[in-house]
């Protein structure tokens, strides 16, 4: 059975573990939206490992990774990641490839992106400033450049007309660059030398590996309260993150997933701007903070924290069709004598038990909550679900009844084995 793995939340949720773990049950792990703005993060052995391009899966040999024509590619950074696992180790050759439909970030991207936000002034979105926005912005546009476009670099060809017109462009618009085009198809013309082995038609590749009985992992970025249709607009990213992408993001048909994993934190993160209803400003805040580490893998930037919103996590269901959730970081809820749950909202005298799909409404919503007691014991490293203390399995058995979907895996840590999976659930299936 194929599975899908996404965000449920505002991102950074706990993705790169849950694939990490996954991964030796399938034989191709393939990405399918977004850019290097991800950051999923996987500890090995005490080792922490920081992946923004490649598929989580690329840890363990033997596993084919995937990078799909829905993601973004900046070439630079994927280098990097590629010379970073090198350096440490891991050897990517023959094992990772990139469509040749994915659309490439450029660097009038970059700078596109960084003069966008500060435009916004009081209104910016909080993006990365990487460059993916502008560069989906491009390929919406008709006017970007794709991995496959490198083959051709005749004068005369349609890469050298594109780079061209798109260079003059944002010269234009930025008003004192002096950009070369020339240059940025030279770096191009160097990058494709080492870029030429990686590319595949990915569609194609999935196709024959899925006919030939080999099961199939599609991994998710950011989460499904960031995708562009769905999630809190304007301050989301600029792919769909929800299960349906994995359609566009690789050339698949809907019928080829198997089942839908959402990853979802024991509490609430979210990084940049706009609402998040349960959003704690003082102390606690600043405990699930540090307790939980929540620093963005890519950007370093603090998470702001809050309690779990049930209400958002069961949007994400509906959204995605979740068959089960993966709960992360139970264990830095230890020590906590009260917990929080939101399960509505209260807005202008009304209660919600729905998300409102106007992003100003949502910023008006207060939380309803309902309080459970915590737990002293540490919950931290536990493998197995009966070994968790009695008010940790309530919180979690809470979770499961407000969300409507059971919490098949539960991670008790960072480290890879620091996972508890359900005998009973629907994540047993996943493991044989």
């Amino acid at each position: 059975m194929n599975l899908c793995v996404l965000g449920a939340q505002w991102g950074d949720e706990g993705k790169g573990k849950i694939v990490d773990l996954l991964t030796p049950h399938f034989n191709v792990v393939a990405r399918y939206q977004g850019g290097h703005n991800a950051g999923h993060t996987v500890y090995v052995g005490g080792r922490k490992f920081v992946l923004h391009l490649i598929p989580s899966g690329i840890l363990h040999p033997g596993v084919i990774c995937l990078i799909g024509n829905g993601v973004v590619v900046d070439p630079r950074a994927l280098f990097a990641e590629v010379d970073e696992l090198a350096g440490m180790g891991f050897d990517v050759r023959g094992r990772l490839f990139v469509s040749d439909k994915a659309h490439l970030i450029l660097p009038y991207h970059r700078e596109l992106d960084i003069l966008s936000e500060a435009r916004r002034g009081d209104r910016k979105i909080g993006t990365t400033s990487r460059g993916i926005g502008p560069a989906y912005e491009d390929k919406i546009g008709r006017r970007g450049v794709r991995v496959g476009d490198l083959r051709d670099t005749s004068a005369d060809g349609p890469l050298v007309s594109a780079v061209r017109e798109n260079v003059d462009a944002r010269n234009r618009l930025v008003g004192n660059s002096e950009m070369k085009w020339q240059d940025v198809l030279a770096d191009l013309r160097t990058a494709w030398v080492r870029l030429e082995p990686l590319v595949t038609d990915v569609s194609l590749y999935l196709s024959r590996a899925m006919a030939s009985g080999q099961r199939v992992m599609f991994e998710g970025a950011q989460g499904t309260l960031l995708d562009i249709d769905h999630g809190t607009y304007p301050y989301v990213t600029s792919s769909n993150a929800i299960a349906g992408g994995a359609c566009t993001g690789l050339g698949i048909g809907p019928k080829t997933i198997g089942a839908v994993l959402g990853v979802t934190k024991a509490y609430t993160t979210r990084v940049g701007e706009g609402p998040l209803p349960t959003e704690l400003l003082g102390e606690m805040g600043e405990r699930l903070r540090e307790s939980g580490q929540e620093y963005g893998a890519s950007t370093g930037r603090p998470r702001r924290c809050g309690w779990y919103d049930a209400v958002a996590v069961r949007y994400a269901v509906r959204i995605n069709g979740l068959d089960a959730l993966a709960l992360t970081k139970l264990d830095v809820l230890d020590g906590i004598e009260a917990l929080e749950i939101c399960t509505g909202y209260r807005c202008g005298g009304e209660v919600l038990t729905e998300m409102p799909g106007d992003t100003a409404q949502l910023a008006l919503c207060e939380p309803i909550y309902e309080t459970m007691p915590g737990w002293s014991e540490p919950t931290r490293g536990v493998t197995r679900y009966s070994d968790l203390n009695a008010n940790a399995r309530a919180y979690v058995r809470r979770l499961e009844d407000v969300t409507g979907v059971p919490a098949a895996i539960v991670s008790t840590g960072s480290e890879r084995d620091h996972t508890i999976i359900r005998d009973d659930s629907v994540a047993a299936a996943w493991f044989r």
